[in-house]
């Protein structure tokens, strides 16, 4: 009996202390009455609310000077937060306490993490893998627990909200600006992949951002440098691009991020990007698609949105627009005082701006940041490279390798038997083919660079011809993945004529290079997304038979290679 009524005891506890723990619905506490935002709010002057809605730009990696340039605006301005770059995890966490402590409100830090701290913290924390690749991979359940993990990372760092998922539908493969960053170009993949993200984050207690509406997938102008055009009907738009968001925002998404593309079709005004357009943010976003949760611009310093309305115009028609959080504007307080004069005119309705204001902060209140805590620096870069979160890594990535065509080549692939090794893109060794040439009893590797001549290949052609089996690695060794190989015309060529029934080829490279490189008279081919170590070990594992393939194309290549193949 003593020990049925502890069991009940604990029980209890561990319930309750759960039940306690789990946040309430983020979309309706932003839009709730609660006590402490009318406090906050209360005590702020006119100036200090409007900069509420102002993230400014932090780094670690640009020196000293700028760090403290950025600490005395937040001191003078009092802004709402911040959207982090590039730097190092101890930097970023000493930073963030000290422009915390000159904040009078805690502040909401930002950060693009698409694939976790790594996408600008690249030296010292996680990478997951890209979209692209996540696309792949048939188990959704796999993403919520990366979101889970990217922020269980975020809190340990101090940081609050995420920039991702991605839900625009790359349906143009040569997409300069979103491409691999996509989870590829059918729709209804789109949204199961992005919604497994975002609960991950949410339920990691972190506001997780959908971008960037209403679809940048099928633009061919990268919005940094330019304005995108987008002359597409808006039923077009309607059943395709802005499907993710509306399916996503009936569950209840936190937070959209609106990008900067002129599309006709929404709104006619010249050249007027959608980010600072009211008929898009107001009327499309928040009145057609229901949204209520925090409406986000892109950056407010790319050209894409001040190229037509500079010096400060396209801030206060962001506000205008219906926007609670701008991204990086080029001068924050000539913004401030530019908002504050439209309110005064009347152009700015007062009580839309105080509804805006109080999100905001109600945000800061569903994150705890009304008992905010400074970072604790010891133990921190272990702490965000735990064996948890590479375990995590490689199940991704052995979740999402596709094996294309045929896999009658990797069932016979044998270990015995004397086999080449043609390395395509790299000058040495990499991770597939250090741990290859470890399970071969007789195997040799060659590597060619992409640069060589005709003359340079013919003897190696003979050479790899004598050989039982032909191992084929095609890697892109470039920061990002593109849709087209950088090898040159000999290469390709060589490429052609290896590519035969009795050659494997294994691809590292952005999936869109099935279209670009002959690789279709493989007898198997072997496809990674991504020339990470990570990807090169799962691979590995599929070629010797370890893990059996599971990943699905995500994308629509050509006629040969469809969404949704894989063996």
């Amino acid at each position: 009996m003593i020990r049925k009524l502890l069991f009940l005891f604990f029980f209890s506890v561990f319930f309750l202390s759960a039940y306690a723990q789990r946040k309430p619905d983020f979309v309706t506490f932003i839009n709730s009455k609660n006590r402490w935002v009318d406090s906050v709010f209360n005590a702020l002057s006119p100036k200090e609310r409007i900069a509420q809605l102002f993230l400014v730009r932090a780094h670690t990696n640009l020196g000293q000077k700028y760090i403290d340039s950025v600490a005395q605006v937040i001191q003078k301005e009092q802004l709402g937060g911040l959207v982090v770059f590039q730097g190092g995890p101890v930097r970023h966490a000493q930073m963030f306490n000290r422009y915390q402590r000159l904040s009078k409100v805690p502040l909401l830090i930002t950060f693009d993490g698409e694939w976790g701290l790594g996408m600008r913290l690249a030296d010292s924390t996680v990478s997951y893998p890209y979209q692209m690749t996540l696309g792949a991979i048939q188990n959704e359940q796999l993403i919520y627990e990366m979101g889970r993990q990217i922020a269980k990372d975020f809190q340990r760092i101090g940081m609050h909200f995420n920039f991702a998922p991605v839900v625009d539908i790359n349906n143009n493969p040569k997409n300069p600006v979103i491409n691999f960053r996509s989870f590829g170009d059918n729709k209804f993949n789109v949204t199961r992949k992005a919604k497994a993200y975002m609960d991950g984050l949410m339920d990691g207690g972190i506001i997780s951002s959908l971008k960037h509406f209403p679809g940048h997938g099928d633009t061919d102008v990268d919005s940094h440098h330019d304005l995108p055009q987008l002359n597409f009907s808006k039923r077009r738009l309607d059943t395709l691009e802005m499907f993710p968001f509306r399916e996503l925002i009936k569950v209840g998404a936190p937070a959209v991020m609106v990008a900067h593309m002129h599309i006709p079709a929404l709104d006619a005004t010249p050249n007027i990007p959608s980010s600072i357009s009211r008929k898009v943010v107001t009327d499309l976003l928040r009145r057609d698609l229901g949204f209520k949760g925090l409406a986000v611009t892109d950056a407010m310093d790319m050209k894409g949105v001040k190229k037509f309305f500079p010096n400060g115009e396209a801030d206060v028609m962001a506000i205008e627009a219906g926007h609670d959080l701008l991204e990086v504007s080029e001068n924050s307080a000539r913004a401030i005082n530019l908002v504050e004069r439209a309110v005064k005119s009347g152009r700015i309705k007062q009580a839309e701006l105080d509804q805006r204001v109080k999100r905001v902060l109600a945000a800061k209140y569903w994150l705890g940041l009304n008992q905010y805590r400074p970072v604790n620096v010891r133990g921190l870069v272990s702490d965000l490279n735990s064996p948890s979160s590479q375990s995590l890594v490689q199940r991704l990535a052995d979740a999402s390798v596709t094996v294309l065509k045929s896999d009658k080549r990797i069932k016979s692939f044998d270990k015995r038997k004397e086999t080449a090794i043609v390395a395509i893109g790299i000058a040495q060794a990499q991770d597939f083919e250090k741990g290859i040439a470890l399970q071969l009893a007789d195997g040799k590797q060659f590597f060619v660079t992409g640069k060589e001549t005709e003359d340079d290949l013919k003897d190696l052609l003979k050479e790899v011809r004598r050989y039982d089996q032909v191992v084929v690695a095609i890697h892109d060794n470039r920061a990002r993945p593109r849709s087209e190989s950088d090898l040159n015309e000999a290469a390709r060529s060589f490429i052609e004529k290896i590519a035969g029934r009795r050659t494997i080829t294994v691809m590292f490279t952005n999936p869109y290079v099935l279209d670009n490189l002959p690789v279709e008279r493989s007898g198997s081919i072997i496809l990674g997304y991504q020339n990470e170590p990570f990807m090169q070990k799962a691979a590995l594992k599929v070629l010797l038979g370890q893990v059996r393939s599971k990943g699905k194309l995500p994308v629509d290549i050509n006629k040969q290679f469809r969404y949704g193949m894989g063996l």
